[in-house]
């Protein structure tokens, strides 16, 4: 036996990869229909990846269900190929794709559900940050104390978004979700932004990060998964992108989590509950799709201590039919601190970002705005809402000046209140900070009685 330090070395290495080995386990494949892969004697837990071995490669599943002897597997890529009796490779250490890299490494990068990098840049950082993690106490989370400039002027002065807080963005298709999202992650002031592109069109990726991001993309990672990519790999990309978050959390900053859609995430969890044989509940969703929106969700907000920093995170959710009640969105809304509503009518029209002032609502407002700047914002809403109500009367000419006052000062007002809303998305000068966007909405709605804001913005007195 060799008594070198490096013949030592070589002898103990040989050891352990003997132990590994050892270690390692095979199943056959007995049965694949649809997006299931069936294999018995397979001995693995929930969520563990093992490898499925066909001809010259191997590609990971991930174990998402058994009964008595038989273990079900979805595979986190294409399977062509495989044939009766394939063999799945079973490592020793059942978590071979449960770490990612360092998150810092990962800035300016563009990777896959995965963690791979798919941005032709070269490799990322080394491996280190477990995938999974656990939920915070609630009783021990920082409380949400502080706004988050968003840069949208709207959004700054009439929905304010605590540092911390979880909102939703209900749209229907070709609204403009993505130019919003696009929108908060150039303008916004953290430290970091993630991107989670979960079941999207494909070219939209691409689209996204030059056009939308564009060189926000230095502050950001894109975790994308299109609509191609398996349920499991969409389900891992949205933990994989919460997962950064948190990384970049746990080091004391503040975090952007944009998430395109949780709606997208709740059909991949149905396609693969239906395909185990979970009873289908309202639109085909099943019990475990609406389980899986919380666990996401209450991942983010702020951390257990003042040095931790805090996820603020926008979810958009797909309203089918421009439906308000679709169950994805009737859930969605129960779990998020708030929501923003974009109208199809509003985009119609050339009003960008199409905000539907009266149907969205931040539940922070109350405790991050004062006395005098929630009266501003109210009667804002008020004559918007009212002037929305009655417009149709109003372009047709049946309405008679004079009627109401509150419509009167509608009227009156809309031209300036539509301009204050209408914000360019590509334009960098048009960034409304908080203090600028109260400035701006003091110029809309001068308030008709004394409220203190007169003194802050005396160009507007």
């Amino acid at each position: 036996m060799s008594t070198s330090p490096l013949g030592r070395l070589v002898e103990e290495l040989s050891v352990l990869r003997d132990q590994c080995l050892a270690a390692t386990s095979y199943a056959q494949v007995t049965r694949s229909v649809g997006l299931l892969i069936e294999a018995e004697g397979l001995h693995a837990g929930l969520g563990n990846v093992c490898w499925l071995i066909k001809a010259h490669d191997e590609i990971p599943c991930e174990v998402v269900g058994f009964s008595d002897h038989r273990t079900f597997l979805m595979p986190l890529a294409h399977t062509d190929g495989i044939e009766p009796g394939s063999l799945i490779r079973v490592p020793a250490t059942t978590g071979e794709l449960d770490e990612i890299p360092e998150p810092t490494s990962l800035l300016g990068r563009v990777v896959n559900g995965l963690g791979e990098p798919i941005d032709g840049m070269g490799a990322v950082g080394p491996e280190g940050l477990k995938v999974t993690t656990r939920t915070i106490n609630p009783m021990q989370r920082m409380p949400i104390s502080e706004q988050l400039d968003v840069g949208i002027g709207s959004v700054n002065s009439l929905l304010r978004v605590g540092v911390g807080q979880r909102v939703g963005v209900f749209a229907g298709s070709g609204v403009g979700k993505s130019v919003l999202l696009g929108m908060l992650a150039r303008f916004v002031q953290a430290d970091v932004v993630v991107v989670g592109l979960i079941g999207e069109r494909g070219r939209e990726v691409q689209e996204f990060v030059q056009d939308n991001l564009g060189a926000g993309l230095a502050r950001a990672v894109v975790v994308a998964c299109p609509a191609d990519d398996s349920a499991a790999l969409r389900l891992r990309g949205a933990r994989l992108a919460t997962r950064i978050a948190e990384g970049f959390r746990d080091q004391g900053k503040s975090v952007l989590l944009l998430m395109d859609s949780l709606t997208r995430v709740a059909q991949a969890q149905r396609e693969i509950g239906l395909a185990l044989g979970e009873p289908p509940t309202s639109k085909g969703y099943t019990p475990s799709a609406f389980a899986w929106l919380p666990r996401l969700v209450e991942r983010a907000g702020c951390g257990a201590t003042a040095n931790d920093g805090a996820i603020t995170g926008f979810y958009t959710v797909l309203m089918e039919e421009d439906d308000l009640q679709d169950p994805i969105v009737d859930a969605a809304r129960a779990i998020l601190d708030g929501h923003v509503v974009l109208s199809r009518s509003m985009a119609e029209q050339g009003i960008y970002p199409a905000i539907d002032i009266g149907s969205s609502v931040s539940r922070l407002m109350q405790r991050l705005a004062n006395p005098e700047q929630l009266a501003l914002a109210q009667k804002f809403r008020a004559l918007w809402q009212c002037y929305r109500e009655q417009e149709d009367l109003i372009n047709i000419g049946a309405y008679k000046h004079g009627s109401d006052p509150l419509t009167d000062e509608a009227i009156a007002r809309f031209p300036s209140m539509r301009d204050f809303i209408t914000q360019d998305a590509q334009a960098a000068l048009t960034v409304s900070t908080a203090d600028e966007s109260l400035r701006q909405l003091f110029a809309a709605v001068p308030a008709s009685a004394p409220t203190g804001l007169e003194h802050s913005f005396p160009n507007h007195g």
